[in-house]
């Protein structure tokens, strides 16, 4: 069963067997309807209120009017589905009607007055069951709801009294019991939504502020209300809906449509911001971000998402000093910010901090420890940092970690024909140069090929035989570790010079 086949059982279950299982006869119509065509129409509109299928039942019910505009038992029908539709302002008139066609139809004042209490007309919805009352005094219905009313009042006399005193949670507790009756009063939303506000319940705020749209009719403020709320907390695409909906209403809306410039405008700047980081144009992105700042440097929530995606951006460009800087103003406004955590954490791996990489993506962890991301970064940092405490390529290169292949080649060709261990003749000179030779022909060896250079950036040593041995590889390769710096095709003049050492 559906939600809204459900709300009509449960309307339906509220109101006696013989409206429900109602004789389908025409009750005779003055003029010259069709009582065949009229009863077809009461019969298939109230199959059809049964099965839930309330936009077609309405269309026969208003036929059914039409063809006779004196039947008191077709306008309850026609209200039974308004309200099964949560349009009570529409039930309310046919239900008005049935009173008025037949007074002592004691059912429709009692719906009237569940519409009226819903709605927060709490003197209306006790007229009406007090006549109910008078008519049938037995009326467990009316009997009911009307003791609701009288408590309904006071909590809401003690809730204003609450909010001019600063009693924000209790007159939110006072507010809740009474919408839980005046399910339909704009004005006790309204007042709650406040309440929610000065505790910082924006979202719940805003969920009170919503149906009033609809509460309403051509409620353009309540539009504009929610879209600002949505705006100050970040929702840019919810408060850009909420303001349509306003300018529909009135498209020159003096609070709406300005509002609606701004907002688009910010939004345009992210969404291009966003497209030139997914194509790598990360310059071009910090561009229109720093544009975002200028033009919203005031709500926390946009300038926390310009500053967080200026920190990205500039890490990828391998940009320390500025990504630092960023990232840290973004952690100073929210520390824990996951995202600025990691990318501060891969800078200060690319500046060869390692430790503090560490901190970083340790910190995040602990935030989180479901990312996948955030647990290799850190196991990578880590590895890292060990490594940083053995063998460093780059320190033996003197090259940046950032270095291109022609750097390292150009490193490499200095420091070897620096170190070539024909440039010294005495014996421990010679052994010194021939060490340190070979870990410039190590260095060369991992830094100038791709694979080997990416696993000891991921804190790996390609050329270390532990390593090797706990990734299952043979940890003196295939032939054994073989450098050849100056051997054939190596130029420099020093053909012929090799070392093989296991």
């Amino acid at each position: 069963m559906s939600w809204e086949t459900l709300g009509v059982y449960r309307l339906l279950s509220s109101i006696p067997l013989f409206v429900i299982i109602v004789n389908l006869q025409y009750e005779g119509s003055e003029g010259g309807a069709n009582p065949q065509e009229i009863d077809q129409h009461l019969k298939l509109g109230t199959q059809l209120l049964s099965a839930g299928q309330l936009a077609d039942a309405l269309s026969h019910f208003h036929a059914a009017i039409d063809g006779d505009p004196d039947n008191y038992l077709t306008y309850f029908r026609r209200a039974t589905v308004y309200l099964a539709m949560g349009k009570s302002r529409q039930a309310l008139p046919d239900l008005t009607k049935v009173i008025r066609l037949k007074p002592d139809f004691t059912q429709a004042r009692v719906q009237r007055a569940n519409v009226y209490l819903k709605q927060g007309k709490l003197n209306d919805a006790e007229n009406d069951y007090m006549e109910v009352l008078r008519v049938n005094p037995s009326n467990e219905d009316a009997k009911t709801q009307l003791g609701f009313i009288e408590p309904i009042r006071e909590a809401v006399l003690e809730t204003d009294e609450m909010m001019t005193q600063g009693r924000w949670n209790e007159a939110i507790d006072l507010l809740t019991v009474a919408i839980e009756k005046c399910v339909w009063d704009p004005s006790l939303r309204e007042k709650r939504a406040q309440c929610y506000m000065e505790i910082g319940e924006h979202f719940k705020a805003i969920n009170d502020i919503k149906p009033t749209t609809k509460m309403r009719p051509d409620n353009t403020e309540a539009y504009f209300r929610v879209s600002k709320m949505y705006y100050d907390v970040g929702e840019l695409e919810d408060s850009l809906t909420e303001v349509r909906e306003c300018l529909k209403l009135d498209p020159d809306h003096k609070s709406c449509f300005p509002h609606y410039k701004h907002a688009k405008k910010l939004n345009k700047l992210y969404d291009s911001a966003q497209n030139f980081i997914n194509e790598g144009r990360f310059e071009d992105a910090i561009t229109k971000l720093e544009a975002a700042l200028r033009l919203e440097p005031e709500i926390w929530a946009y300038v926390l998402r310009s500053k967080s995606k200026i920190c990205h951006s500039f890490r990828e460009l391998k940009d320390v000093p500025h990504a630092i800087k960023n990232c840290a103003e973004v952690l100073e406004m929210d520390e824990n910010n996951i995202e600025a955590l990691v990318d501060r954490a891969e800078t200060y791996i690319l500046a060869e901090e390692f430790e503090r990489a560490v901190e970083d993506y340790q910190k995040a962890h602990d935030i989180d420890n479901n990312l996948r991301h955030v647990a290799e970064g850190l196991e990578k940092a880590k590895r890292l940092l060990k490594q940083s405490q053995k063998r460093d390529y780059y320190k033996i290169l003197g090259v940046k970690r950032n270095a291109r292949k022609r750097e390292i080649e150009k490193a490499y060709r200095k420091l070897a024909a620096e170190w070539h261990p024909d440039n010294f003749r005495g014996e421990d000179e010679k052994k010194a140069a021939e060490k340190k030779f070979i870990e410039i022909a190590a260095a060369r060896e991992v830094l100038a090929d791709p694979e080997k250079r990416q696993m000891f950036d991921n804190g790996e040593d390609p050329l270390d035989p532990e390593e090797r041995q706990r990734r299952g590889q043979n940890p003196w390769g295939h032939h054994g570790f073989h450098f050849n710096p100056f051997g054939p095709g190596g130029g420099n003049g020093f053909n012929g010079f090799k070392f093989h050492f296991n």
